[in-house]
C-alpha cells in the first residue's frame, strides 16, 4: 500500500510525526508534560491560544525559561500542562489534505529515571484528548478512498485508546481521540519508548529510543526540573515540574535496547530441541528434528521444503536461523553507535542465530540493524531505506537491534523489530521473483503481539519505483488491525492478510471475512501464494505448535487487480511505495516484528506449507 508523504523539516519538528507516521501530529516529539513551573524555573506563559485547551478560555500552558543542568535522578512529576494547537501534518500520512486543524490538551503522571550511565526509563503514563477535523479532500488515504470510520481505524493505532470520526454535515469528517498510554515521555507514539538513552548539550536534553531522537528545554532547580519539548506542525506549548526522589538513578538500564508500544517481553528458558514432526505429504522433505546445544535447527530448512515442491526460493532472510539445511552465513548486519558493523552468523549449518556475538558487541552501546541477507544466493540483502545501498528520505531510520530478544530451543536470538520509519528493501527483479501474473508463494514469522493499524506491514513483493502503480502492483503478506479495507472476523485483529496494492484484502473484496481469525499467538506463521490470473490463499496458524489453518482460497479481486502486475522489488515492514528520497515523500506508519521469511517462485501446494509449518514449529520458538 502507499505509504506516508513526508512534507518536509526534521523529524522532531512535527512532533514524532516521522514516528507516529504523522497522522495525529502527537508523534514528534517525546515530552514531559507539566503545569506551569512555580517550583524554581523560570516559565513563559503562552494563555488562550485558539484551539488550545478548549479554544481562547482555556488555561495557560507555560514554557520553561531553560538554564540546564544535572538531570540524573529517579524525577517524579508533580504537575502536567500541553496544550496542542496548529495542524496536524497529514501529508506525512498520503492523505488527500496535507494538515488537519487540531486542539488538544495532555497531561502526565509517573516517574522518570536518568541514569548516570546516559541510559533512561520511564513510567509515565500520558492522559489527555484531541479534536481534529477531516475535510472531504482527506477520505483518499495510501491512494484509496476510505470512509470516516475507515480514517479513524488508521489513525487509533498511532497513539490513541480510543478514536471516533464521525461525518460531518458539510462533507469531511470531526475526530475525537483520547489517549491513555504507558511511556513515551508524555506524547502519543506508536512506538512509544519505556526505556533507551539520552544526552545533554547544553539546555537542550535529547531521549532516543526507537523511534529516533527527541530533544527538550529544560531548567534544573535544587530538586525540581522543568522540561518543555521542541516542536512544531502541530504546536506544543506547556512544560513539566518533576521532583527528585531519593533514588540517584545511578544504576543505569544498561545496554541501549527500547520497549517499544507493543513491546514483549523476552522469552525465557529454553530446552534443546527435541524430535521435530515430520513434513506431511506431497513428497515434500519433512521438516526433520530440532537440534540440540550445537545449534543445529533441523536436517532441511523451509527452502529445501519449498524445492522439493518445486517452488524453489528466490529469496530467504531472517534475523533467527537458517533457512538452509546447509546455510552457515550471514544472517544479518548491526551497527553500533560508532558507526562500527557486525555480521551476525549462524551457529552451524542450519542452525541458530549466534545471539551472543550480538549481546558482546552491542554491550554499552546502541545497536541498529542495517541490513538483513538473502540466504538464497540471489543477492537479494534487505537494506534499511534511508541507507548508502537504498537511499531515503529524512525521516527514515534502522531497527534497533536489541529491543526484543527471544529463544529458539533454547539458543538466545533478536527479532528485527518494525517500528514506524523502520523498512527494509531491495530490487529483486533480475533475480527470478514473480513478475507480472506470474504465480508466486511466501511466508513469514511474525507476532500477534506487536502491531498496529498503521499502513502498512508487510512482506513481499512491491514496486521497484517505490510509487503506488495502481492495483495489482504488489503481493505481500500483511498482518496489522487495519480496518479502512478488508478485515477478518472480530473489530481487533490482528489479521492474517494480502497487501495487493490500494487496498489490504482478508478475501477478493473489501468485506469482512470471518473466517479470518485475529492472530493473538506471540509467534504467527503468516502465508500467502498468488497464481497471478485466477487464485490467491491465506494461511496461518501458531508458529510455536499446531497446523496450518486455511482463511481465504479463492479468486483475485476483480478489476485492477486480475491479472497481477507484480513488479518484482522486495519490501519488509512498509507498502510499497515507502521511503523513497526526495521532497514531499516519507516514512512508515506501521508496526511489526520479523523473525523469518521466504519468497518463492511458482503456488506452492497446500502439502509443502504443511511441512513449512511442521518445520517453524520444530525450530523451537519460544523454548
Amino acid at each position: 500500500m502507499p505509504e506516508l508523504l513526508q512534507t518536509g523539516g526534521r523529524p522532531d519538528s512535527y512532533r514524532r510525526g516521522s514516528m507516529r507516521s504523522g497522522l495525529v501530529g502527537l508523534g514528534c516529539v517525546v515530552i514531559l508534560a507539566s503545569t506551569v513551573g512555580t517550583t524554581g524555573c523560570s516559565t513563559t506563559s503562552h494563555s488562550g491560544d485558539a484551539g488550545g485547551n478548549g479554544g481562547s478560555g482555556g488555561p495557560s500552558c507555560s514554557d520553561v525559561t531553560p538554564c540546564g543542568g544535572d538531570i540524573v535522578g529517579t524525577w517524579t512529576v508533580t504537575s502536567s500542562c500541553l496544550k496542542v494547537t496548529g495542524a496536524l501534518n497529514l501529508g506525512l500520512f498520503g492523505a488527500g489534505c496535507a494538515f488537519a486543524p487540531v486542539t488538544g490538551s495532555l497531561k502526565v503522571t509517573g516517574t522518570l529515571t536518568a541514569n548516570a550511565d546516559g541510559t533512561y526509563s520511564d513510567d509515565t503514563t500520558t492522559t489527555g484528548d484531541e479534536q481534529f477535523t477531516l475535510a472531504p479532500s482527506c477520505l483518499v488515504i495510501s491512494s484509496a478512498p476510505v470512509t470516516c470510520s475507515g480514517a479513524a481505524g488508521l489513525l487509533k493505532g498511532l497513539g490513541y485508546s480510543s478514536l471516533t470520526c464521525p461525518q460531518a454535515a458539510g462533507g469531511g469528517c470531526t475526530c475525537s481521540g483520547t489517549i491513555q498510554q504507558p511511556g513515551g515521555l508524555g506524547l502519543p507514539s506508536v512506538a512509544a519508548s519505556t526505556n533507551g538513552n539520552y544526552t545533554i548539550s547544553g539546555n537542550v536534553v535529547t531521549i532516543s529510543g526507537d523511534s529516533g531522537d527527541v530533544r527538550y528545554s529544560y531548567c534544573v532547580s535544587g530538586t525540581t526540573t522543568t522540561m518543555t519539548p521542541q516542536s512544531a506542525n502541530p504546536t506544543i506549548t506547556g512544560s513539566i515540574v518533576l521532583q527528585k526522589s531519593g533514588n540517584s538513578g545511578s544504576g543505569g538500564a544498561g545496554g541501549s535496547g527500547q520497549t517499544g508500544s507493543g513491546g514483549r517481553l523476552a522469552a525465557a528458558g529454553g530446552a534443546t530441541g527435541a524430535g521435530g514432526a515430520a513434513g506431511s505429504g506431497g513428497g515434500t522433505v519433512g521438516s526433520g528434528g530440532a537440534g540440540g546445544a550445537g545449534g543445529s535447527v533441523v536436517t532441511a530448512g523451509p527452502c529445501d521444503i519449498y524445492k522439493s515442491g518445486g517452488t524453489p526460493c528466490v529469496a530467504a532472510h531472517s534475523t533467527v536461523r537458517a533457512l538452509f539445511g546447509a546455510y552457515d552465513g550471514k544472517l544479518y548486519q548491526v551497527r553500533n553507535s560508532a558507526g562500527t558493523t557486525k555480521d551476525i552468523l549462524t551457529l552451524s549449518p542450519g542452525g541458530f542465530a549466534d545471539g551472543p556475538s550480538q549481546d558482546a558487541f552491542c554491550a554499552g552501546t546502541t545497536c541498529v540493524i542495517t541490513v538483513v541477507y538473502d540466504q538464497s544466493g540471489k543477492g537479494n540483502d534487505l537494506w534499511y531505506q534511508g541507507s548508502t545501498m537504498v537511499p531515503g528520505s529524512s525521516v527514515n531510520l534502522p531497527s534497533r537491534a536489541t529491543t526484543e530478544s527471544l529463544t529458539l530451543s533454547g539458543h538466545k536470538v533478536y527479532s528485527l523489530y518494525i517500528n514506524p520509519n523502520n523498512s527494509y528493501w531491495v530490487d529483486a527483479s533480475r533475480s527470478g521473483i514473480a513478475l507480472g501474473s506470474q504465480p508466486e508463494g511466501m511466508y513469514m514469522v511474525t507476532s500477534g503481539k506487536h502491531f498496529n493499524s498503521g499502513c502498512c506491514f508487510d512482506y513481499g513483493n512491491s514496486e521497484v519505483d517505490r510509487m503506488a502503480d495502481g492495483p495489482g502492483t504488489m503481493d505481500a503478506i500483511n498482518l496489522s488491525s487495519i480496518t479502512a479495507w478488508g478485515t477478518g472476523a472480530g473489530t481487533t485483529g490482528p489479521w492474517v492478510m494480502a497487501d495487493l496494492e490500494f487496498g489490504i484484502f482478508a478475501q477478493n473484496s473489501f468485506a469482512k471475512n470471518p473466517s479470518d481469525p485475529a492472530q493473538t499467538s506471540t509467534y504467527v506463521t503468516a502465508v500467502l501464494k498468488n497464481n497471478g490470473t485466477t487464485e490467491f490463499a491465506l494461511r496461518g496458524g501458531n508458529a510455536a505448535s499446531g497446523n496450518l489453518s486455511t482463511y481465504y482460497k479463492g479468486g483475485l479481486p476483480g478489476g485492477g487487480w486480475n491479472p497481477m502486475k507484480k513488479q518484482g522489488a522486495i519490501v519488509l515492514g512498509s507498502g510499497g511505495d515507502c521511503c523513497r528520497p526526495g521532497p514531499n515523500m516519507g516514512g512508515n506508519a506501521s508496526a511489526g516484528t520479523f523473525y523469518e521469511g521466504c519468497i518463492v517462485s511458482g503456488y506452492p501446494t497446500d502439502a509443502t506449507e504443511n511441512a513449512l509449518q511442521a518445520n517453524i514449529v520444530a525450530a523451537g520458538y519460544g523454548k
